[in-house]
Parts: structure tokens; C-alpha cells; sequence
């Protein structure tokens, strides 16, 4: 009996020592799966802490804003004849400018990165467009954004969400120098040039009516800066009026820009109207550039008075 006794016993302290090991395994399993678990958490944090925009946190995304980080590259209507604001480097096809370095910031918040990240990995995607198809194709989807001296008006605004300006000019005259004109009042009855769907034309009448001069010259519409410009050095038309930063890219020996300054113009970047995410995010850079100093460093560094 003693040996019967003896055998359960020790077949009980081996149960429990089965069982021990058991529970022993099971708490080394589980340990992993909550290492594995946290270390989950810690990398789903990290990749919050990059989202892709600061003002659109991790999480909370607008849906217009993911659909370019879903693209992967930010497409933006832009001049590409316009020296220091943008213009296409015929050598390099690249675009090369004061505002096509805004737009390598913009696509910076959106994507997570610096703008010169931006541009190396070549997350802006520019078409070139003049201020007759720029609306056109916002409108249609084709690109996200307008950053192409695109002036704001409260008659656009109507049609297009825009930053807060970025860039303040005034409407200018550039003529030629045997011209033998000298002031504003020199052109009535002469030909002035101006591009199409600009507001160049409405803001000259309305500052010679304010100033009380009796000007009436004729107007001539062309499709881009150099065909203006072109227009003016074989004396087509007798002046080529647009913001004085553009004329500034087209002063030569042989032409003038005249003291006359007329019709401030503020340069916003424009998104399509539904896009409010984008807006939003545009602004915020926008407004965070002016305020650091930024912006007037990018201005500086393009020679942009």
C-alpha cells in the first residue's frame, strides 16, 4: 500500500510540474505577441508623426489631399515664360522659377518632406498654361493647382478657392525707346498689347478714368508674353502692358518700362472650388511662409523686387 501511495504521489508532483511547464510555455508565447503588438503601435505612431502634411495630421486626411499622395505627385498649372516666375529651361524641359519653388514647398507638406526633397524625387508634375487655359483646366480636373501670376479678383473668387497673395505688382507699360513715348498720356490712339484673359485692360481704363486723362488707345490680344514681346520689337503694337515683375523679364536695350504704375495685382494660388482640403493646406503654407520670413527669402532669391 505504501508503494501504491508513494506512486500517486509522485505521479501527482509530475502533473503539476507538466502543468507548471505548461503555463511556464504559454506565458513565453504570449510575451512576444505583446512585444510584436507594441512594436506595432510604435510603428504606426511613427508613421503618424511623418504624415504627409501638416495640416492635414495622420488620420484625418481630406479626401482631395490623399488623392495626390495616392498619385503620387502634385500637378500644378504654371507659366513658362515668365523669367524669374517661372520659365520652361529649354535646355532641360525643367521649370525654373519663383513659383515653381512655391510649389516644391506646397508639395512638401503634402508628401512629408523639405521642397528640395520634393524636387529631387520630382513630386511636382508643371503644365505650362497661359491666362486663357489656366481656369480651363483647374476647372476639368487636369492639374491641382494654378500658381501662375493668377490675380485675384472677387469676380474669380466666385469660381476658384485662393490663397492669401503671395506676391503684390502693379500693371506696367513697356514700350520702345525711338517710340517717343514717355508717360500714359502719350498713348492715345496707340496700339497696346496686352494677353488674353488678363486684366490688364480693364484696370488701364479704370485708372485713366480715375485720374481723369483722356486716353483712348486700342487694345490687341495675344497668346503669351513673347508673342507680346515679339509683337513690340517689330512695331506691331506700341506698347505691351502686363504686371511690371513680367515686363521686367522682357527689358532690353532697345525698350523701357514707364514710371506709370497702375492697378495693383495680387498673385493667390488657386484651387478647383470643391477642393477644400487643398485649399486649406495651401493656405496654411502660404500664410506660415509670409509670416517666417520664408517667402520674402524665395522672392529675394529670384531677384523679385
Amino acid at each position: 500500500m505504501k508503494k501504491n501511495v508513494l506512486s500517486l504521489a509522485l505521479a501527482a508532483v509530475m502533473a503539476l510540474s507538466l502543468s507548471a511547464c505548461g503555463s511556464g510555455s504559454s506565458e513565453t508565447t504570449a510575451a512576444p505577441s505583446a512585444e510584436t503588438a507594441a512594436a506595432a503601435d510604435t510603428t504606426a505612431a511613427e508613421g503618424s508623426g511623418s504624415a504627409p502634411s501638416e495640416a492635414a495630421p495622420s488620420g484625418d486626411i481630406p479626401a482631395d489631399v490623399q488623392k495626390i499622395i495616392d498619385r503620387g505627385v502634385l500637378k500644378v498649372g504654371c507659366k513658362s515664360d515668365i523669367p524669374k516666375f517661372s520659365l520652361q529651361n529649354t535646355a532641360t524641359g525643367e521649370y525654373e522659377g519663383f513659383e515653381d519653388d512655391l510649389a516644391y514647398e506646397i508639395a512638401g507638406d503634402i508628401f512629408g518632406c523639405t521642397a528640395d526633397e520634393a524636387k529631387e524625387k520630382k513630386l511636382v508634375e508643371f503644365q505650362g498654361v497661359t491666362a486663357k487655359t489656366r481656369g480651363p483646366l483647374l476647372e476639368n480636373g487636369e492639374i491641382d493647382l494654378v500658381i501662375a501670376t493668377f490675380t485675384i479678383t472677387d469676380e474669380r473668387k466666385e469660381t476658384y478657392n485662393f490663397s492669401t497673395p503671395y506676391y503684390t505688382d502693379a500693371v506696367g507699360l513697356l514700350v520702345n525707346k525711338d517710340s517717343g513715348i514717355n508717360s500714359i498720356e502719350d498713348l492715345d490712339g496707340k496700339i497696346i498689347g496686352v494677353a488674353q484673359s488678363s486684366t490688364t485692360k480693364d484696370g488701364f481704363k479704370a485708372y485713366v478714368e480715375e485720374k481723369g486723362l483722356t486716353v483712348n488707345p486700342e487694345f490687341q490680344e495675344f497668346d503669351g508674353y513673347p508673342a507680346l514681346a515679339q509683337a513690340l520689337a517689330t512695331k506691331q503694337i506700341d506698347c505691351f502692358s502686363v504686371d511690371r515683375a513680367i515686363l521686367a523679364g522682357y527689358v532690353n536695350d532697345s525698350n523701357q518700362i514707364l514710371e506709370d504704375r497702375f492697378a495693383e495685382q495680387d498673385y493667390g494660388v488657386a484651387s478647383a472650388k470643391e477642393n477644400t482640403g487643398l485649399a486649406d493646406l495651401v493656405e496654411s503654407k502660404v500664410t506660415s511662409m509670409l509670416s517666417d520670413g520664408s517667402m520674402k527669402a524665395l522672392q529675394d532669391e529670384w531677384g523679385l523686387q
